[in-house]
């Protein structure tokens, strides 16, 4: 319902403008988003936490692994005719007591996973807030000075994931300009570092 609220919002601000012959500027807000070295930034951030996390997780799966053969060992023993009655009591209250230790082991992982989870998803959700906030108090500003009363973007979809703007001859767009007005503060030796991820990545 929001969605289509907005989408009958933006129609009605659309014909608002063009009835009063405002000057309407377009952005890619997506392509924006997704080129600002902010952005890559913070996702190649992102990526180095969840392999930390990854691999946290990986070490707690081996120690369950070690704790899994330990267990089958020990019921081997407790089921081995070979040796003493007690031992094989002894080795069997040992199994008994190594499985609630491995079924506490696996709630354990279960938790750290959806911590990890939402740790993860929650950082980026601010990150993504305040990214968004910075690139559009930008363009308020350009669109301003240029005398815009109105900036529409043009990679939002529709609640059917159509796009909202079927046609745009170009003209006024200031895609490029906030790209490279965002990206200029950006230091030489970020721009290189994100190059070489991306390297690293081919």
């Amino acid at each position: 319902m929001k969605k289509i609220f907005l989408f009958l919002s933006v129609l009605l601000l659309l014909t608002s403008a063009a009835q009063a012959q405002s000057r309407v500027a377009v952005i890619d807000l997506r392509k924006v988003f997704d080129n600002y070295y902010k952005t890559q930034l913070a996702d190649a951030n992102l990526k180095d936490e969840a392999g930390d996390l990854e691999n946290q997780r990986k070490e707690m799966m081996e120690e369950m692994r070690k704790g899994e053969d330990q267990w089958k060992k020990l019921l081997d023993n407790a089921n081995d005719q070979a040796i003493s009655a007690t031992e094989r009591d002894k080795s069997k209250q040992s199994a008994e007591k190594k499985l609630l230790e491995l079924r506490q082991q696996e709630e354990t992982l279960k938790q750290f996973e959806r911590s990890a989870r939402a740790k993860l998803g929650e950082k980026h959700r601010r990150k993504r807030d305040v990214i968004l906030e910075e690139i559009r108090t930008l363009i308020n500003t350009r669109a301003k000075a240029q005398g815009f009363s109105l900036v529409i973007d043009t990679a939002s979809e529709s609640i059917n994931s159509t796009p909202i703007v079927l046609y745009t001859s170009g003209e006024n767009d200031i895609t490029d300009m906030v790209l490279k007005e965002l990206n200029s503060s950006a230091s030489p030796s970020i721009l290189k570092s994100l190059e070489e991820r991306k390297d690293d990545r081919k």
